[in-house]
């Protein structure tokens, strides 16, 4: 009984939730101004009238460094929460972090070797600054 309850909870929230978002893109798309003009296409840079592209090729990957920061706070995430219940967890908790760290090692030596680590100039490659 109680499976069929919950089964009922969940279809509930995700219909409302449906009906909430569908609500609201409605009255955004119905509430909206309908008109365009090349002024609304050009990006806003703090009132001043753009003077080039804002794409510029930068040898800067930002992107690793957040990619390497989201991995590494959700190991340290994962890890604390464990911490913390370690001894309730015991041996198949101790399986579980291990593997967890493991696979997590893996990859980060997978990227080492391909190459993900090497940011700066090196004598190997040059010291070029862009691609």
């Amino acid at each position: 009984m109680t499976g069929n309850h919950e089964i009922f909870a969940l279809t509930a929230y995700g219909s409302i939730t449906v009906i909430v978002v569908g609500v609201l893109l409605g009255a955004a798309w119905w509430l909206g101004a309908k008109t365009g003009s090349s002024n609304k296409e050009l990006p806003y840079e703090s009132g001043i009238i753009p003077s080039g592209s804002a794409r510029i090729a930068q040898y800067i990957p930002f992107y690793l460094v957040a990619i390497f920061f989201i991995v590494f706070d959700v190991e340290t995430a994962f890890i604390l929460t464990w911490a913390t219940v370690w001894d309730l967890l015991g041996l198949v908790g101790m399986f579980h972090i291990t593997f967890f760290i493991v696979a997590l090692l893996l990859g980060l030596v997978w990227v080492w070797l391909k190459g993900g680590l090497d940011w700066g100039p090196s004598r190997e490659r040059g010291t070029r600054k862009n691609p």
